[in-house]
């Protein structure tokens, strides 16, 4: 990984683990891991319900403001629940990126970046 790589990851962490903390402050729920998991899975379903809609109803144009200020409201609830479920699972948010990052970098360094499976 080159030195650039390296700076963004750390200020990509900086950024993260600041809205898990922040975003832990709004997490008021019965069950740990079980709540957000399913909460994550919920809102998920969401996102995939107003693409699935937008490619019926608008041909799949998803330029639309209006169509744009809902999908961010539903990926933003989205990132909520990975936030707290990693929270609730004491990972960092910034570890899963960073982990993310690594990985994908490798695969595109050794032009693995498509096809399908964890360990190309």
């Amino acid at each position: 990984m080159n030195g650039e790589f390296l700076r963004d990851i750390q200020s990509i962490a900086e950024t993260m683990d600041g809205y898990q903390k922040a975003a832990r402050k709004t997490a008021i729920y019965p069950t740990p891991v079980v709540y957000p998991a399913l909460g994550l899975a919920g809102e998920t379903g969401e996102v995939c319900e107003k693409i699935k809609k937008r490619i019926r109803d608008a041909d799949g144009d998803f330029n639309d403001p209006e169509f744009k200020k809902n999908i961010q409201k539903e990926l933003g609830d989205v990132l909520w629940y990975i936030a707290n479920l990693s929270a609730d699972l004491d990972i960092k948010l910034s570890t899963i990126a960073e982990t993310n990052l690594v990985k994908l970098y490798d695969r595109a360094d050794r032009g693995k970046i498509g096809g399908s499976g964890n360990n190309r």
